[in-house]
């Protein structure tokens, strides 16, 4: 597969605006290894290639496991995620999955008894934006890290 665009290279003012906000998300104080997995799960929903490797070397790299790593498109089934970590992965998917209905207010109350109002508002902005970068990313064909490459 070739890259359609280089966005970094032909927009790159406008790229920085994307990583800025990128950055002030993840700096807002959810704890990294939800952020991975909320990451990664957003990507393997939109079919995103380049994400869901870039995400999963990182997760590596700041020690997730594997088999938490393997089980992320089935994590309803595994007995690995915290009810913490299952609450954001059912809102990743409802949030990345939106169609003409928002998440159910079943869904809501759950979402709450894990997190507070000002993290909601964290995690929702954590899947909002790698789904724009899923996006950005299937919409050019960026392509993944070749075999062996290390984690940024």
């Amino acid at each position: 597969m070739e890259a359609r665009v280089n966005a970094w290279k032909d927009a790159p003012q406008l790229m920085q605006g994307f990583l800025a906000l990128n950055d002030q998300i993840e700096a807002a104080g959810l704890e990294p290894s939800l952020l991975h997995l909320v990451k990664l799960r957003a990507s393997q929903l939109n079919g995103c290639a380049f994400c869901v490797d870039m995400h999963t070397r990182e997760a590596r790299k700041d020690g997730e496991t594997e088999q938490r790593l393997y089980l992320t498109s089935a994590w309803r089934d595994s007995f690995l995620y915290t009810s913490r970590e299952r609450a954001a992965l059912a809102w990743t998917e409802a949030v990345t999955r939106l169609g003409a209905q928002g998440p159910d207010d079943a869904l809501w109350a759950e979402t709450r008894q894990h997190f507070p109002d000002d993290q909601i508002i964290k995690l929702t902005a954590v899947v909002v934006m790698i789904n724009s970068w899923n996006r950005l990313s299937v919409a050019f064909r960026s392509v993944h890290a070749a075999p062996g490459a290390v984690a940024a």
